[in-house]
């Protein structure tokens, strides 16, 4: 199936969450009808962001806060103090009981609702009551079908149109990096003027056997995702080994310690489908619900009325992003998630997550205000990179934790930055750049371009508009096609923006439709 987009153009001069400007926000967006995980992938890597089925794109030269996409890197990642500490904190909660006292700066992935859509609830139920045509997905499955007749490449049977995806996705994904990395900067070697703020070097002894550990985690039998899901499986595989040499323990060691057998409460993890919503996403839905409008009212002051049903699933469980299950995949499968916190039989906690051919994507986090004190936006955190640790396991390319958007402007938002390491992506080259080179720039100007290579260009770009897919009255055609039988001015424009947004591979992957 291939991914439909609806473009819907620039929109300027709407009020922004992160500085409380009444009109400083610029963006681009889009409606997504369907969206496969490889072209989302491929957008996130450009820069775009899903809030519901609305993607969208921040300008970043124009915007009044620039939001840059951040991922971390899980397999290198090592906690800091401040996670260790909460980290300690839940395991002290789950043995004893104990609940610390002090300040816990605890944020969500994503301050406020508003700021994940386009601060215009409006325009987003609009665009819901305009897009959402249930006929949609036939008619272009059967003029896709066509097509591909017609070119002598359909599938005979849905076994070998999986395969054919699967392998497919394997072609693309090849060395498990989504965009070229930069070379302008080498990472200094031990010993060399090593930058301090950088997690320490780790010896390959340690890192073998931390494989060997993830590796029994995820042999364990207690069923699917349990191994690393639930805290209180059997302790004999989470314990960790004696420190004999003074090595720091790892992320999963500080998750899993052991608990005492009369462990004053219980935590588990569950991972549950919320697109399409399986029958235990069915089966949890009023409560999980009812977390998220007691969160909303408490910590983000929202009246009563206002975090309604409709709203929270538009926002948070409603998803473009086509569920594909290949089997070299995740055994979850990809697609979008809710990862549930259940302690002593409910949820206190929901992190929303999409999980793509190179990552974990954190969308949004909603929890039970009751457990603030547990700091529950780091500690799921810690546990979304811990997950994709696990992931990577069996799906080696499948290797980053995409926290969203990082906004040096904004103080509530530069926390993301403490999860180290990570990289930044330039706004005008597409490359990852470790966060550490853009630090100094990002102090200077609110915008920044990272790649230090002044000759490098979006290696991504638009070459070829004509051959970008337009679906029109139920028929796929190049751009070149279509534009031949239009007469509006404004209509080349519009789809020129929209080629140069997404790139070349997605405007010829990806279905723009025109009415």
């Amino acid at each position: 199936m291939a991914s439909v987009v609806e473009y819907k153009g620039l929109k300027a001069g709407y009020r922004c969450g992160y500085c409380d400007s009444e009109e400083g926000k610029v963006s681009c967006g889009m409606w997504a009808h369907s969206m496969t995980v490889q072209d989302y992938q491929d957008l996130i890597d450009r820069g775009w962001r899903r809030s519901g089925k609305y993607v969208y794109k921040p300008v970043m030269n124009q915007t009044c806060c620039p939001q840059y996409t951040i991922r971390c890197r899980p397999l290198q990642f090592q906690p800091s103090k401040s996670h260790k500490k909460v980290l300690k904190k839940m395991l002290k909660f789950l043995a004893k009981g104990e609940i610390s006292k002090g300040n816990c700066e605890d944020e969500p992935m994503e301050p406020t609702m508003e700021d994940t859509v386009a601060g215009d609830f409006g325009l987003i139920n609009k665009l819901d009551i305009q897009c959402d045509l249930k006929t949609l997905s036939d008619d272009v499955k059967e003029s896709f079908e066509s097509e591909e007749k017609k070119k002598g490449r359909i599938p005979k049977k849905e076994e070998s149109k999986e395969l054919i995806q699967s392998q497919h996705i394997e072609e693309k994904l090849g060395s498990g990096e989504p965009s070229h990395p930069v070379k302008v900067h080498t990472a200094p070697k031990p010993g060399k003027g090593a930058d301090l703020s950088k997690p320490p070097c780790r010896k390959a002894k340690e890192i073998r056997k931390e494989r060997k550990r993830l590796k029994l985690m995820h042999q364990n039998p207690a069923g699917e995702l349990a191994g690393f899901q639930a805290q209180g499986e059997p302790p004999s595989l989470f314990q960790p080994k004696a420190n004999k040499s003074n090595q720091p323990k790892s992320l999963e060691d500080l998750i899993f310690e052991s608990l005492p057998e009369n462990a004053s409460h219980k935590l588990e993890v569950r991972v549950v489908r919320s697109s399409p919503p399986s029958s235990q996403f069915k089966a949890t839905f009023q409560e999980s619900y009812q977390v998220y409008k007691r969160y909303q009212m408490v910590i983000h002051k929202d009246p009563p009325d206002k975090p309604t049903v409709s709203q929270f699933t538009r926002f948070l469980c409603s998803s473009p992003l086509e569920a594909e299950n290949p089997p070299h995949g995740p055994d979850c499968g990809y697609g979008s998630f809710h990862q549930q916190y259940w302690l002593d039989g409910r949820i206190i906690a929901v992190g929303v997550i999409d999980i793509l051919p190179y990552c974990v994507s954190s969308v949004y986090l909603y929890y039970d205000p009751d457990y603030s004190f547990l700091s529950l936006g780091v500690y799921s955190a810690l546990r979304e990179i811990g997950f994709t640790r696990q992931l990577h396991q069996k799906t080696s390319q499948l290797s980053y934790y995409y926290m969203g958007f990082y906004i040096h402007s904004c103080p509530k938002m530069k926390y993301k930055g403490q999860y180290r390491p990570s990289d930044l992506l330039c706004p005008e080259t597409y490359v990852w750049v470790p966060i550490e080179q853009c630090l100094s720039s990002l102090e200077n100007s609110k915008y920044c371009r990272f790649n230090q290579d002044p000759e490098a260009v979006d290696e991504g770009r638009s070459k070829e508009p004509d051959r970008l897919q337009v679906f029109h009255r139920k028929a796929i055609m190049p751009y070149g096609i279509y534009k031949k039988q239009q007469k509006d001015p404004s209509e080349e424009a519009a789809v020129l923006q929209y080629a140069g947004l997404v790139g070349q591979v997605c405007s010829e992957r990806m279905l723009l439709l025109r009415n």
